[in-house]
């Protein structure tokens, strides 16, 4: 099929608005779960409008997998800048000699981040172990698989927030 210039561009519009038909309701709710309310929206807006590009090269196999992975993306350059900012601030104020105070809430977004940023089957071993307080051999139960795996999980989700630390 070939395509005119304003035939291929209208054609990529109804593909991308097919895909926003079909996943826009699924999106929203897993973005508003995993990040809330506040940020669920401006992260919403931002993936549609990194998805065209991907369209246009040739279509998307797995749209599900594909929209996450943008938003996942748009929400840990978010979070970096924030604290990026937040971190120069309070140096700035150090330097200054200001009584400045990294807000609480800041800890508790990055703590938030860090935890969110973690594969599902690192994160449930990691959100069992530090905050459901459950031992290796209660959480292979719950989880269905060995104590060892447990550990090794355990140890991956670890690493993998340090490396997230260190940047």
């Amino acid at each position: 099929m070939s395509y005119g210039s304003d035939q291929l561009q209208d054609h990529k519009r109804r593909a991308v608005l097919s895909i926003y038909d079909r996943y826009a309701d699924w999106l929203k709710a897993r973005l508003v779960r995993r990040y809330g309310a506040q940020d669920a929206e401006d992260l919403f807006q931002e993936t549609w409008l990194r998805v065209a590009p991907y369209q246009a090269a040739g279509g998307i196999r797995h749209p599900k997998a594909l929209l996450l992975r943008i938003a996942s993306n748009i929400a840990a350059d978010f979070y970096d800048r924030r604290n990026r900012r937040d971190r120069h601030a309070h140096a700035v104020g150090q330097l200054e000699g200001w009584d400045f105070e990294m807000p609480a809430q800041a800890d508790e977004v990055l703590a938030k981040q860090l935890v969110l940023g973690l594969p599902v089957p690192l994160r449930d071993v990691f959100v069992l172990s530090r905050f459901g307080g459950l031992t290796n051999s209660q959480i292979g139960e719950q989880l269905g698989i060995s104590p060892k795996t447990v550990e090794w999980r355990m140890t991956k989700a670890l690493a993998h927030c340090a490396a997230q630390l260190r940047r």
